[in-house]
């Protein structure tokens, strides 16, 4: 290498460099969160748990959604010991990307519809599906398939909107101070199942049920990922629900949670029902090949009073067949 391409070579590399770091620079979001006025009282989020079915947890294998889901919740006592006659039910799903449904990165629509048939079998009034996804509402719930799918069993779909959303404050919290939540269907339900699948987070480690309220958060929530597992900790104190669902009939492995490829995704058939969210992400951990301490946020979630992670020393059910 003569000494013209030496220095050619050195300019090319520091041009490349310096445009690295500029993008980092641009993509990086370092401003506070923007509050909302302080002349409007922060909204109060009901507690959707219930009391007499605290540490309930079934772990089902199989591969069929349907067929899984509904014995999982049979083993719990079946779904109308979460939802009573004339109750209004929100289902809060990972509808985040315009991605299809067998690419794993959103929740199924099979499983979703017949959540939303078991509540109304159990004779709940309402029943209603939202998420604010990253994408474009409209298209995610088309694409993904849940529009058609939970509309078809019954079910209405909440497509987030402004006047939807309300500040709110979680209580000793940190990072979710004055933020807009998508306050108007948690107003307007009387109990709330979360449905999340099992993926990989190249942030927190792992997306599943605790990170799946953060579809709930408005605004620029981008900055919450610098503090990605105190976030998440927050939201396990911001929601207490009713029961969540978390599948793992397939899990996606690697390059989550957007994926985009069938080589991410691995067959783990497995779902996990729990009025626990934090044991049932401690029990989908182990199919990520990872343990409850490999993701912070779960010990987090543990320590702010949302949950258990020794899942097996809860009431716990497991079932196989199929």
């Amino acid at each position: 290498m003569d000494r013209r391409e030496f220095l050619g070579r050195c300019t090319r590399a520091g041009l490349s460099v310096t445009a690295a770091g500029a993008l980092g620079i641009g993509l990086y979001d370092g401003k506070p969160p923007e509050a909302f006025s302080d002349t409007t009282a922060s909204v109060k989020i009901p507690d959707f748990s219930i009391a007499e079915m605290k540490g309930r947890i079934c772990i089902a294998r199989g591969t069929d959604r349907s067929a899984t889901v509904r014995q999982a919740f049979e083993a719990l006592g079946g779904m109308k010991a979460f939802v009573k006659p004339g109750e209004r039910v929100l289902l809060k799903v990972n509808a985040a990307f315009a991605s299809p449904p067998a690419l794993g990165a959103t929740s199924h629509p099979d499983l979703v519809a017949s959540v939303v048939r078991l509540c109304i079998d159990a004779g709940a009034s309402r029943v209603t599906v939202t998420d604010n996804p990253i994408n474009d509402p409209a298209s995610c719930f088309a694409l993904t398939g849940i529009g058609a799918a939970v509309r078809q069993a019954g079910a209405d779909v909440v497509i987030p909107r402004a006047s939807l959303f309300q500040r709110f404050t979680v209580d000793k919290g940190r990072l979710i101070r004055d933020w807009p939540v998508l306050f108007d269907p948690l107003a307007r339900a009387d109990r709330i199942i979360g449905l999340a699948p099992v993926k990989d987070h190249h942030r927190s480690g792992a997306s599943m049920t605790l990170k799946n309220w953060y579809g709930l958060l408005g605004g620029r929530r981008n900055i919450f990922h610098q503090d990605i597992h105190t976030v998440i900790q927050e939201l396990a104190m911001m929601i207490r629900p009713t029961v969540v669902v978390l599948d793992g009939t397939t899990s996606m492995m690697t390059n989550g949670p957007t994926g985009g490829s069938l080589s991410d995704l691995k067959p783990t058939g497995t779902l996990v029902v729990s009025t626990d969210p934090v044991a049932a992400d401690a029990a989908g951990a182990t199919l990520l090949d990872k343990r409850p301490d490999d993701l912070p946020f779960i010990a987090k979630a543990q320590d702010a009073g949302a949950g258990i992670a020794d899942y097996r020393s809860l009431d716990l059910k497991e079932i196989q067949f199929g």
